[in-house]
């Protein structure tokens, strides 16, 4: 296994890229309007005509210990021993969610991957929705949402063609290649457990039998009037009384008139709630235990490691976020290529086959062979 990355910037292109018929699989990460035209995708695949072309647009590039934006990413990797299978779908108007992953994960079902790695409009498609049909497969899935820095109005996936919006894509990998994977918070709860007694997908009515929205006026005080951008500190913790999990979801939206909360995800109606709260060393912290957790996997190898953190972690940290992704860098070494993007949503698993959108998290997985 063979891992390069490289930049695309206004100013340069793509420098001395050059032709790379060895390489089996692309991924692009994008915070650059130019990843909507065609001509992007044109550029790509012909510096790697052999190659499955994969990616999304980006609230922020991560490459190696570095955080850019306005700019476009690649990590380009030629594999020895595995063998890469993409598959697309598209999801627009009514159409149900279930139904078209459902079809989608048909072509993985005769012979079952090793590993999914999926990237999906971050907008436009129900990542709950979108987990919960996966799971079918029984095969362990990460990933994350497209991303649109912090405007929130479209964003984009690229699979084989220049990109598009509505669209999601599956990498499933096959042979022997090393996977693992994990995701961290650092976030901790605070305050009551409260009951969801009215919600209809990512929107939350009422809390208690009370309208959402008091629950957060009554505990941010005078934060409440910088609302929906100070929910980003607060965040909530879901629990599915279903599924007995506990996940994380980042406020998005506020509507005054229904005093109503819309979230980055689904928030069952029933589910047992509370508000969460952090600070920046409790946020790197959990990293931290997360890469070392993980570290002792790596192959002495080359191998690359997929980084996908939330739009809101990035906001709350603000300049501290490097950091977070230095010390991921740093633990597992040279031989590592650190490579990801911030998100509108990060995909996991709670355990090896029961995957799940996640806010406010860094999910991290690990290839090598």
């Amino acid at each position: 296994m063979k891992v390069n990355t490289y930049r695309w910037t206004e100013s340069q292109g793509w420098g001395d890229l050059s032709l790379h018929p060895e390489v089996n699989l692309v991924i692009v990460y994008a915070e650059h309007p130019f990843f909507k035209e065609a001509q992007c995708y044109d550029e790509i695949k012909s510096f790697f005509p052999s190659a499955e072309i994969v990616g999304c647009s980006s609230s922020g590039n991560i490459c190696g210990d570095r955080i850019s934006d306005r700019d476009i990413i690649l990590s380009a990797i030629s594999f020895s021993a595995t063998r890469v299978l993409v598959k697309n779908a598209f999801i627009e108007g009514n159409e149900d969610v279930g139904s078209a992953v459902g079809r989608l994960s048909q072509e993985f079902s005769d012979s079952k991957p090793k590993h999914l790695f999926v990237l999906s409009d971050g907008l436009s498609i129900s990542g709950s929705e979108l987990t919960k049909t996966l799971n079918v497969l029984d095969v362990p899935v990460t990933g994350g949402l497209a991303g649109d820095a912090d405007r929130f109005k479209t964003s984009w996936v690229m699979v084989n063609g220049p990109a598009k919006q509505h669209q999601i894509a599956l990498i499933g990998f096959y042979g022997d290649l090393n996977v693992s994977y994990g995701f961290s918070t650092g976030w901790r709860e605070f305050g009551p457990e409260r009951r969801v007694t009215r919600a209809e997908g990512s929107v939350v009515y009422e809390i208690d039998h009370r309208p959402a929205l008091e629950i957060y006026t009554k505990y941010l005080g005078d934060l409440s009037t910088e609302l929906p951008g100070s929910g980003l500190r607060f965040p909530l913790s879901v629990t599915d009384t279903s599924m007995g999990r506990s996940y994380v979801r980042t406020l998005l939206g506020v509507n005054w008139d229904e005093l109503s909360l819309s979230f980055a995800g689904g928030v069952p109606q029933g589910s047992l709630c509370k508000l969460m709260k952090t600070d920046i060393d409790s946020l790197i912290d959990a990293s931290v235990s997360l890469t070392n957790n993980l570290h002792h996997e790596v192959s002495t190898q080359d191998s690359l490691c997929l980084v996908v953190s939330c739009v809101g972690r990035r906001l709350v940290m603000d300049q501290i976020a490097g950091e977070e992704i230095e010390a991921i860098q740093s633990i597992l070494g040279a031989k590592t290529t650190v490579f990801g993007f911030y998100s509108y949503g990060e995909i996991a698993p709670f355990e090896p086959a029961t995957c799940a959108l996640h806010n406010q998290t860094t999910t991290l997985t690990l290839l090598s062979e």
